[in-house]
């Protein structure tokens, strides 16, 4: 099958990419792992956002300079300053769509302050900000007749040689309905996969799709990833079951509160600090709670019904009359595909957006309310341009292979080893020494456990044989993938000897800008340092 743009994701920013490639002329397919309503998006509550001004005095400049205070350095300024200056209209356009945001009682967009943030900036709705964000751009997807195709689950980048360089011809996928593999020939690809959270397995707040397999796949085709070692831990997550629990909570006056009832931090600090600081109460034997009693039953129902909901259900407390136990989990990945001022990875005509790209906004630690802006501003930046790729290049690469080495490796593994008791070691030991602190030792410890799990995959298979539905296989080939991205975590997270946002090391506390006021660029296993 062959198209101009292939958009491979389709959670907010592949649909906005597609949305915008579409009507830039490009003949337009869209392939998700899942379902486009079930995609990471609509898992972002606390909001998205833009200096309206609807709540209280802001400006761009305020925007620019929280976000790069946020990003320790990290982030590139005319990147932050294209995001931030960018977010009105994209306000407006989410607006213009039908998002069905919350609203002020002169009828503006509601808006509140999350951690971070010098303004109430964020733009919500209720607290299922990304979920209403989500939903609206797949109805104008369908509306515009833009073909998507569901369970297509990523294989590999198809590249060819032009003129030495690397150039994208299309991918090949497994359909998860049939168990046959799909070659899809296009001009130009994009990759919205998401990021790799689920590398730390139940420790996250995200979906277990959530594998990093665009990064892996890019990563295999030749293409750049940088700041890989760079994980946002979200501090409330609930104790039990690793759901979240939006920032808007705290945003909306929520406390933080050890066993003794007492408050010991700013809840509205940068996530990183929070999550650091609730970390130091548990190491001291306390549990950890946020309360939002306070705030009342009406106002809860009204803004918060979510959080009541997930409370109640997962956790069985009532946040109207009782404590949430909450501790810090993986959340979002900063790292990714190494992308330029157009979107377009070191492939040509291989473009990245969302959280699986690197635009280097977010840098060592994402200010609140970033992430869904970061897919509109980036997703229409990027479905522009590979629609504007296409429309140069004359022909389509012949593409005709219907097999994959993946997938027949993984059929006929031994099965002597059983990946999933390796996966959850592997989590386990992430969030023990991977997480929000580290030091150098226990990270050369988990490198050699790592490279030990990857000496024996040879012995790790799929016991399903059967090709329709086979989710065992599936999640063969996300471990495999995760064991791909750990590694580049950990070279990373090794080689840079300092504490740099969401990057803590115990054994050096402070940023060196020196020597690391840099981003780390991994390709072919080569480590370097570009500003």
């Amino acid at each position: 099958m062959q198209c101009d743009v292939l958009i491979v994701g389709a959670g907010g920013s592949g649909l906005v990419a597609a949305i915008n490639a579409h009507e830039s002329g490009a003949k337009v397919i869209v392939l998700t792992k899942e379902y486009p309503t079930r995609s990471q998006t609509c898992m972002a509550q606390g909001g998205i956002n833009a200096a309206l001004g609807n709540a209280g005095e802001d400006s761009v400049e305020s925007h620019i300079a929280n976000t790069l205070k946020s990003a320790h350095g990290l982030a590139d300024e005319s990147s932050v300053e294209f995001l931030c200056s960018n977010a009105p209209k994209a306000l407006e356009w989410l607006d213009s769509i039908g998002v069905p945001f919350s609203r002020t009682d002169d009828a503006k967009i509601a808006q509140r302050k999350l951690g971070g943030a010098s303004s109430s900036r964020a733009c919500y709705a209720q607290d299922y900000t990304g979920l209403k964000i989500l939903h609206t751009l797949y109805d104008r997807c369908l509306a515009l007749g833009i073909e998507i195709l569901s369970e297509r689950y990523l294989l590999e980048c198809i590249t060819n040689t032009t003129d030495s360089n690397l150039d994208v011809s299309g991918v090949s996928v497994l359909n998860k309905r049939s168990g046959e593999v799909e070659i899809y020939s296009a001009k130009s690809v994009i990759l919205a996969t998401g990021g790799y959270s689920r590398v730390y397995n139940t420790h996250s707040t995200n979906s277990v799709s959530t594998t990093g397999d665009g990064i892996a796949t890019a990563y295999r085709a030749g293409a750049s990833v940088s700041d890989m070692e760079f994980v946002q831990f979200h501090p409330t997550a609930m104790k039990n079951s690793a759901i979240l629990i939006s920032e808007s909570a705290r945003g909306a006056g929520g406390y933080l509160l050890n066993s003794k009832g007492e408050r010991f931090t700013n809840e509205l600090a940068p996530r990183d600090e929070v999550a650091r600081a609730i970390d130091d109460e548990i190491l001291k034997g306390e549990d950890v709670f946020l309360d939002i009693r306070h705030l009342g039953e009406e106002f809860i129902d009204e803004e918060l019904p979510q959080e009541r909901k997930l409370a109640r259900l997962y956790e069985n407390v009532d946040p109207v009359y009782e404590l949430i136990p909450i501790k810090p989990v993986a959340h979002y990945t900063m790292g990714g595909i190494e992308v330029d001022k157009n979107s377009q990875t070191s492939i040509k005509g291989l473009f990245a957006v969302g959280e699986c790209s690197n635009h280097k906004v977010h840098g060592a630690n994402r200010l609140g309310g970033n992430s869904l802006l970061e897919l509109v501003v980036f997703g229409k930046q990027a479905g522009e341009n590979a629609a504007s790729y296409s429309k140069n290049k004359s022909q389509h690469i012949s593409v005709d292979s219907s097999t994959c080495s993946l997938v027949d490796d993984a059929m006929s593994n031994d099965t002597l080893i059983n990946f999933y008791e390796k996966q959850k070691e592997l989590g386990e030991l992430f969030y023990l020494y991977v997480g929000v602190k580290r030091d150098k030792s226990t990270l050369e410890e988990v490198k050699g456990k790592l490279l030990d799990i990857k000496k024996d995959v040879a012995k790790m298979g799929v016991e399903d044989k059967s090709k329709i539905y086979n989710t065992n296989l599936i999640e063969f080939l996300e471990f495999k993938n995760i064991l791909e991205i750990s590694e580049l975590i950990l070279l990373g997270a090794i080689n840079r000897d300092e504490s740099r946002g969401a990057h803590y090391r115990v054994d050096d506390m402070q940023e060196d800008d020196s020597r690391f006021k840099a981003h780390t660029v991994i390709n072919s296993g080569v480590l370097k340092y570009e500003d």
